[in-house]
């Protein structure tokens, strides 16, 4: 009998998520992927191994913000690079306000007079943004006049001023985890970084933490980059190893629902990332064309129970 038979998944009400898993990973299309996507999380979780996650697209405001802030308290996540606009839901979250399950066709006028904010089938009233404004400028104005700060240690200083544990910066303060955010300019955060600057001082040099990313990845033993979604943290990953001696990442597992034919990097596939050195060549690797809020969970789910069996 052939070793590559396809096995008929076997579906019964008592089964823990990991055995759903192990049920999918006998099958093809993208069951087969989320399975081969978890064997290759939970063999990235050595000790030897430098564990990178690219976090883009709204996962905050779709529910993902616990998931990813209990993902670097339990050590899965040991380099954080993310969009400004994450964080800035991150920090909405952390002073008290929230998003709302909302409809995707709603009429957008009728939400504009309302005060609302519509992403995709989620609502945000716009005057939290009133709240965050007071936030970010009280945290601006605790920061050092006369220091220059990179963008890692502007989001230290954003976490340490956060008290709610579920947030991602609070969660990678503690853990002393750093969070990189190469476009904090491209999101509120950064509009009330020029806002501030505008009567007070502010320096942040955005090239400083390059260095810092770079000697991360030639002291790891191995890497590992699980990527959710692309766009400008999928790139800031993977692009250090074009300075590296290292060859390419050793473990990549990029979830996407976005396509390769139109040349964007969001749906580039891994193999191509190979072409530039940016995934090893004898690295394990697999694209999951799903949506993340589904991938993920089923995932951590499944590689968190098998941790705990070990």
């Amino acid at each position: 009998m052939s070793e590559n038979r396809i096995r008929h998944a076997d579906i019964h009400g008592t089964m823990t998520v990991n055995q759903l898993v192990r049920q999918m990973e006998g099958c093809a299309f993208g069951a087969g992927r989320i399975g081969a996507a978890c064997d290759i999380l939970e063999e990235m979780q050595a000790e030897d191994v430098t564990k990178f996650l690219g976090l883009s697209g709204a996962m905050v405001p779709a529910g993902m913000r616990k998931i990813i802030s209990d993902m670097i308290r339990d050590g899965y996540i040991d380099v954080l690079v993310t969009t400004g606009a994450n964080m800035v839901h991150d920090v909405i979250e952390g002073i008290g306000c929230c998003h709302e399950k909302g409809s995707a066709t709603a009429d957008d006028m009728e939400l504009k007079k309302q005060h609302i904010n519509r992403i995709y089938d989620v609502y945000l009233n716009e005057d939290y943004f009133g709240d965050l404004e007071d936030k970010m400028q009280q945290i601006y104005g605790s920061l050092d006049p006369a220091k220059t700060y990179s963008i890692r240690e502007l989001m230290s200083e954003i976490g340490k001023n956060i008290e709610d544990k579920d947030s991602i910066l609070r969660a990678a303060y503690d853990c002393n985890v750093p969070v990189y955010c190469p476009a904090i300019q491209d999101s509120v955060l950064g509009l009330q970084a020029w806002l501030f600057k505008q009567a007070n001082k502010l320096n942040v040099d955005v090239f400083a933490d390059m260095r810092n990313f770079m000697d991360t990845c030639y002291e790891a033993k191995r890497t590992g980059a699980v990527l959710l979604g692309g766009g400008v943290p999928k790139n800031y990953i993977l692009q250090s190893m074009l300075v590296t001696p290292r060859g390419g990442f050793d473990y990549v597992i990029q979830i996407t629902m976005d396509r390769a034919e139109t040349g964007g990097l969001s749906g580039a596939t891994l193999d191509e990332a190979r072409s530039w050195g940016k995934v090893g060549d004898n690295a394990k690797a697999v694209q999951v064309i799903c949506d993340t809020t589904i991938a993920l969970p089923l995932m951590l789910a499944a590689v968190s129970e098998r941790k705990g069996r070990k």
